[in-house]
């Protein structure tokens, strides 16, 4: 009876202690999203992943779970679900934004970035610092600059000269290149790069633009004829950062978000080293699978440059609050 009754006892103090102790949170659990395909070698999955490992390996009470190609929440509303709390992560095209920031349209403006050093000394210039401001203000915060190179794919034929999409329907990644192709004399089709495979294989589109890493991941190879290669005279780069809504950001006590931060930049350096592998792995996969690759002359940039100056440039200076200026700063970075 004596050792029933020192059990009991012994129980209750044992509870009284755990009740009076301090309460070690559970893990925090973030969620990041994203609309690429994983565990198939897309580089931006895989810094996600990446950063994912890193932290649970720090031991710090922090989990990431990775939810890749779109399965919790469809592409462009990945930045407004950061806003409701849906998902705290995401790894994401940032111009897909610009209907909330339009400044976000800078970038992913023709011919702006021209080259991956070129997209290094971009991230450290006055215009990043002026657009990271915005990410901020909407509640956002980056934790991993990625900028990739871009192509051009023709369902039926090259596209190398402005004239070359006259009548023809181009999916767009977003609105700056969508007002090049529409004073070239295309007619735009707006879709996620998820979405642009079906697109093409149903006559939905006769062309696209996008990332070479999403050329090669979404297997376009299979839908494309002819593809235009960054080469020495790429027009077409995009900002897609890892992002934290700064609410889920600020759910973490410092030993989490160092070891974020630190998690963040090591992806980030594994990204830049990746970059140009994955322009080359497109000319190489494309070349595997028997489609035409090509590249721009000097001449052809110009022509389309041009068109970009008429169209892109003098609406992103005239019709975006602080446009003319960000694209200033944009350009001076030499």
């Amino acid at each position: 009876m004596q050792k029933r009754h020192l059990v009991k006892s012994a129980l209750a103090l044992l509870v009284a202690a755990l009740a009076a102790a301090p309460v070690l949170a559970d893990d925090i659990v973030l969620k990041a999203s994203h609309q690429f395909p994983g565990g198939k070698g897309d580089v931006r999955d895989e810094m996600v992943q990446m950063i994912a490992r890193d932290v649970a390996a720090a031991n710090v009470g922090l989990e990431i779970k990775v939810f890749p190609g779109s399965s919790l929440v469809k592409a462009k509303e990945q930045w407004k679900a950061m806003q409701t709390g849906q998902i705290d992560m995401t790894s994401f095209p940032l111009d897909y934004a610009s209907g909330f920031h339009p400044q976000f349209g800078a970038t992913l403006m023709p011919g702006l970035v021209k080259g991956h050093a070129h997209a290094r000394r971009i991230n450290d210039s006055a215009f990043m610092k002026d657009i990271k401001a915005i990410i901020e203000q909407g509640g956002v915060k980056v934790l991993a600059d990625a900028w990739l190179a871009g192509a051009f794919g023709g369902k039926d034929k090259c596209i190398k000269k402005p004239e070359d999409v006259v009548g023809m329907k181009v999916r767009s990644a977003g609105a700056t290149f969508a007002q090049m192709w529409a004073g070239a004399g295309a007619s735009i089709v707006s879709i996620p790069s998820n979405e642009v495979y079906s697109a093409l294989q149903q006559g939905v589109a006769q062309g696209t633009d996008t990332s070479t890493g999403s050329f090669v991941s979404f297997r376009l190879y299979e839908q494309i004829k002819c593809i235009t290669a960054p080469g020495d005279n790429a027009l077409w780069f995009m900002y897609e950062p890892v992002l934290i809504s700064m609410k889920s950001w600020n759910k973490l006590n410092d030993a989490q978000q160092k070891a974020l931060m630190a998690a963040s930049k090591k992806a980030e350096d594994f990204f830049e080293s990746e970059s140009k592998k994955l322009d080359d792995k497109m000319v190489e996969t494309f070349k595997a699978n028997k489609v035409e690759v090509v590249t721009l002359t000097d001449a052809e940039a110009d022509a389309w440059r041009a068109v970009a100056q008429k169209t892109s440039y003098k609406q992103f200076a005239e019709k975006v609050p602080g446009g003319k200026e960000l694209i200033e700063k944009a350009l001076s970075v030499k």
